[in-house]
């Protein structure tokens, strides 16, 4: 049987370890926002010259490293709707970096792939933002940088995980080939 007392002592320790918890969490969500803020800045001041925002960066992305990619698989991947992406859509076509074309076996799809400009942009994103990963690798011991790996992928929902998984495969294998 436990005392009055140890049982009072007991949940006062419990509060003060979730209280703990929940601060800790907190402090790595604002970690996260600055962050995040930061590591979209360089791209965002890019894309400003075009007159471009978020959505077509992440768009251009995903385009740029799965050349060939549906409209389905990149509504999937960027959960938006078709209207949303739509709009976006259309200014990365009627601006030249974006291009759709039919596809070999069923001509009603719309496979996307990057423009030379397109392609381009892409790429200069993509230097702003892996520099900044490089330079804070480098800042990092060598134990911590697999742990960011891990960290990042244990973020994404866990039913998600292998799609993403596989989604880098693809890219990985769309940037290996000649």
């Amino acid at each position: 049987m436990v005392e009055p007392g140890a049982a009072a002592a007991w949940r006062n320790a419990a509060a003060e370890v979730a209280a703990t918890s929940d601060e800790n969490a907190l402090e790595l969500v604002e970690l996260f926002f600055f962050a995040y803020r930061d590591f979209v800045g360089d791209a965002d001041r890019l894309l400003g010259n075009y007159g471009f925002g978020r959505a077509h960066h992440r768009v251009l992305h995903f385009v740029n490293r799965r050349p060939g990619l549906t409209i389905a698989a990149l509504l999937d991947i960027l959960r938006i709707t078709k209207q949303s992406l739509n709009r976006v859509l259309k200014q990365l076509l009627e601006a030249g970096f974006v291009e759709a074309r039919a596809g070999v076996v069923d001509r009603r799809q719309r496979l996307l792939f990057p423009t030379p400009l397109g392609g381009t942009l892409a790429r200069d994103l993509a230097a702003l933002q892996s520099a900044r990963f490089l330079k804070v690798m480098e800042e990092l011991p060598p134990a911590a940088r697999g742990a960011a790996s891990e960290f990042l992928f244990a973020m994404i929902d866990s039913d998600e995980r292998e799609r993403v998984r596989a989604h880098l495969a693809c890219a990985k294998a769309a940037g290996d080939a000649p």
